[in-house]
């Protein structure tokens, strides 16, 4: 089984220090299918209703638009880098963190991708209690059962086949809920003309476009997926990767697509609840079996994502704090074991309390490291293979901008009506910032420190193709 992917591969390298090549990373088609598997959440299509609702379809459109314009740069960056220097997100934390950002960044990931595991789980099985009742302690545990052995198939050897399978159905799955809605409830153009009342002004929050923004960049824990996956890709197909696996077409599937078939269903399926256990239970009710089948189908396919991100990050967490090498299988495990915990205890309010800390906490994380690697573009950083040694235990200037940014937006999310907006914006303005500001004046207290014995080595560029 492989959870840990680039983690525990050794390179070799030639005379001149450039890294051996990549036959044993996953082929361009494979890694593809695999990370497509995020595109088929009920989340995707629940945002997208909900911005709709909340500030009119324009507004909506609007800030998906600038959304996809922005995730596609930022991890037109990710991708490239993650997959030229084998960079997981814990590998890459040694850098802008120090080797303490290993430990901090894995278990902030593990939690997160727990957590939707749990939210994404439970739309399963409310579309079984509203097929056919029943508890839902019996319905968590089937959910879990039959999740938890496709990661143990490992994302390389099975999760790519698994996706690849079940992607023709997700596409069929989203074109047969928009005629059935429509065919059941009649076409008209309300979804695309709704809307909410007057604008929000900049003061409140507004306008609706930036504050539909805003709530998706309070996702950016998928561009740590982003990461996590590239890794796993051969640098001879970086060109392909940054331009279809990770980017643009990506975010136009995943957050352009759903979200408009998402604002279709809501103002065509009279009473529809706006939310994601509401969205599956109406196509339960509207397309009966058909809806149950693609909802699971949907689900499995975001989950495969959702357990793999958790258990090789906790794993990563439990070997870096505890020294405790175990199998992978055990963490497969541990992890299957919190989220079926969690489905059962009645901390859903709770858990998005936390979803939107950790959002601060990631939007912190990705400004570093793009402006990291913005900044570092003239060299290229093995961090796949570096060991520890080369390292320092902290990385001041990157700890302080995490923190005063993590500081500045949850105070600014909690304590403000509109820090909701802004609160998101003002992190990642402050994390880029200051990081970029402090790494030239406390330079001596950065991350790298290259033992004489053990040179700083570049890797090879990937060839023109």
């Amino acid at each position: 089984m492989d959870l840990t992917g680039p983690h525990d591969t050794v390179e070799v390298t030639d005379a001149m220090g450039l890294s051996a090549k990549d036959e044993d990373q996953m082929g361009r088609w494979s890694l593809f299918m695999a990370f497509y598997g995020i595109a088929s959440a009920m989340f995707m299509l629940y945002i997208g209703a909900a911005m709709a609702v909340a500030f009119g379809t324009a507004n909506a459109i609007i800030g998906l638009a600038l959304t996809i314009i922005v995730y596609s740069l930022i991890n037109h960056v990710l991708a490239k880098h993650s997959i030229r220097n084998r960079t997981t997100v814990a590998r890459f934390s040694r850098t802008i963190l120090g080797r303490i950002g290993t430990v901090i960044a894995a278990v902030i990931l593990a939690l997160t991708a727990i957590y939707y595991a749990v939210f994404e789980g439970a739309i399963v099985v409310y579309a079984f209690q509203a097929a056919f009742g029943g508890e839902k302690w019996l319905w968590s545990l089937i959910v879990v059962a039959y999740s938890t052995p496709l990661i143990l198939g490992g994302v390389r050897r099975f999760l790519d086949k698994l996706n690849g399978w079940l992607l023709p159905l997700y596409i069929i799955g989203l074109v047969v809920m928009v005629v059935w809605a429509g065919v059941r409830h009649g076409f008209s153009d309300a979804w695309l003309t709704h809307t909410p009342g007057p604008e929000l002004p900049l003061a409140n929050g507004g306008p609706g476009w930036l504050a539909t923004f805003s709530a998706y960049l309070g996702v950016w824990v998928l561009m740590m997926y982003v990461m996590d996956y590239a890794a796993l890709g051969k640098r001879k197909d970086v060109r392909f990767h940054t331009r279809y696996t990770f980017t643009w077409l990506f975010w136009v599937v995943t957050y352009g697509i759903n979200a408009l078939v998402g604002i279709f269903l809501t103002f065509t399926i009279p009473g529809l609840e706006v939310s994601e256990a509401g969205l599956s239970g109406g196509l339960v009710t509207l397309m009966g079996p058909v809806g149950l089948i693609l909802i699971l189908v949907f689900q499995t396919r975001i989950n495969t994502a959702n357990y793999y991100i958790g258990a090789a990050n906790l794993r990563e967490f439990g070997e870096r704090l505890f020294g405790a090498r175990l199998p992978s299988a055990f963490w497969v495990v541990v992890s299957s074991v919190i989220i079926y915990a969690l489905m059962l205890l009645p901390i859903t309010q709770y858990l998005l309390q936390a979803l939107a800390w950790q959002g601060v906490l990631v939007s912190g994380w990705v400004a570093i490291a793009v402006t990291h690697i913005l900044l570092n573009r003239s060299r290229t950083e093995e961090h796949g293979s570096l060991g520890d040694e080369h390292y320092r235990r902290a990385n001041v200037p990157g700890l302080i901008a995490w923190v005063v940014a993590t500081v500045v937006g949850i105070v600014l999310t909690s304590a403000f009506e509109w820090g909701a907006t802004w609160g998101p914006i003002a992190t990642v303005v402050v994390a880029s910032g200051l990081y970029a500001g402090l790494r030239p004046v406390l330079r001596q207290h950065s991350a790298m420190h290259v033992p004489a014995a053990a040179p700083y080595r570049r890797v090879a560029t990937e060839p023109a193709n």
